[in-house]
């Protein structure tokens, strides 16, 4: 059988992403929704990478498939995805793996098995790292973005979970299901330099601002959030949702499972996973205040932006207007299926090549 090289693939790819646009460089912008990216849950899109063409109503495109799933068997759980556009790759983690994909053709480039698992990792800035937590362990994992290898491990015991690098790339801020502790690792050594806290439980979801000044967490049992200097490592305020109530929530057993900063900062968007809402809080103030609250069609897990901040993700599938706070669109595969994913990023294709990745975390964009 013939092969293609993979000059010719991109731009196969292209043509049959940008229908009736010419070659001349206009940008694609595209939402990569990795599935299932609520549990093992198929109903929710299936399973592969998800794409969709944000400039035509997130209008499904095509899908990029990651694992093969055994026949009468259920899929891993999507634990994690990110991307470069240093490198054009997105990366994929499940329970116990991680892959790397070509954002343009889809073609897998390496597959890899970790000790311990793998839960939600992020990609250094310049698209050379990865830092992956153990599924629920007592460590990290450091990866060479080009290749899968291990290049060294740091422990924290803290039953490692979520993971955000800050935009400098200096720091890595790691949180573990059962620590109150907010880790920093630095990139230079790839040991913990510091950390904030304690808060007042565990800390589940989290966000960070630009400047790497303050931190924004969820914490169990509460419907709300706390703010933590990242400077001093002090816990300063605690907000707790007004007007709802804390209720059972269906799954992630935790109030809040879900938050982020707007890319200018100026709001703080809170998961209500009991009341199926996501409260809006003006961030220029300090605690954040709460301004406003949007009835969501499930019960969300988690929030993200579009690069430009004029758009956020909820897990729900459905599209927010971050101006005017109304749902604007809702995610569906090509079979009209609802698609649901706490695994989302934008990517920004032109020339057949990515141009711009935003990310899976909904963190602060402005710099010192």
């Amino acid at each position: 059988m013939p092969t293609i090289d993979k000059a010719l693939l991109s731009l196969l790819f292209a043509v049959t992403l940008l229908p009736g646009q010419s070659p001349a460089g206009k940008e694609k912008h595209l939402l990569y929704a990795a599935s299932p990216g609520i549990r093992n849950y198929e109903e929710y899109g299936g399973t592969g990478v998800l794409v969709f063409d944000i400039d035509n109503g997130y209008k499904f495109v095509k899908r990029l498939p990651t694992w093969d799933v055994p026949a009468g068997q259920k899929p891993e759980n999507v634990k994690g995805v990110a991307a470069s556009a240093k490198t054009g790759k997105v990366y994929v983690t499940s329970l116990h793996k991680m892959m790397a994909l070509d954002a343009i053709t889809g073609q897998k480039l390496w597959d890899k098995t970790y000790e311990g698992g793998c839960d939600r990792m992020a990609i250094s800035p310049d698209g050379k790292l990865l830092y992956v937590p153990q599924f629920e362990g007592p460590f990290w994992t450091v990866v060479n973005a080009a290749t899968g290898a291990v290049i060294t491990k740091i422990e924290t015991k803290s039953a490692s979970h979520n993971t955000i690098y800050s935009l400098d790339g200096a720091h890595v801020y790691m949180a573990g299901l059962k620590s109150p502790l907010l880790s920093i690792a630095s990139t230079s050594n790839h040991k913990v330099s510091s950390t904030v806290g304690p808060f007042s439980d565990v800390i589940r979801p989290f966000t960070v601002n630009g400047s790497d000044t303050l931190c924004f967490v969820n914490v169990n049992k509460l419907l709300g959030f706390e703010v933590g200097d990242i400077r001093t490592g002090k816990m300063l305020h605690r907000v707790e949702v007004q007007g709802y109530k804390q209720g059972p929530v269906k799954r992630h057993g935790c109030p809040s499972h879900g938050i982020a900063l707007t890319p200018d900062e100026k709001e703080l968007w809170l998961a209500d996973g009991a009341n199926n809402f996501i409260h809006v809080f003006d961030a220029t103030v300090m605690p954040p205040k709460q301004t406003k609250s949007i009835k969501l069609r499930d019960s969300p897990g988690w929030i993200s932006f579009s690069l430009d901040g004029a758009f956020a993700y909820s897990s729900t599938g459905e599209i927010i207007d971050v101006a005017t706070k109304k749902i604007v669109a809702t995610l569906t595969d090509e079979t009209g299926r609802q698609v649901q994913s706490e695994k989302v990023l934008e990517i920004v294709v032109a020339n057949g090549k990515v141009v711009r990745a935003g990310n899976q975390f909904g963190v602060g964009m402005k710099k010192k």
